[in-house]
């Protein structure tokens, strides 16, 4: 179990690092408004990679 938390909680690294990329080519590029929109959703997938984190960090203490 250990193993499939760790892998949803890198999941959620990777769409918060996409995101964030996304919401940078648009501020770049002037596009203010998509890039906001970008920046919030990097913003919500951090937050679920941080949880998702300290879940894995839970589980894999568990089983010590």
């Amino acid at each position: 179990m250990p193993k499939n938390a760790h892998q949803e909680a890198a999941q959620h690294h990777e769409n918060a690092a996409k995101s964030h990329r996304t919401a940078a080519e648009h501020h770049g590029k002037g596009d203010h408004g998509a890039g906001k929109k970008h920046s919030a959703t990097a913003h919500e997938h951090s937050g679920k990679a941080h949880e998702s984190s300290k879940a894995a960090h839970q589980k894999s203490q568990q089983q010590k």
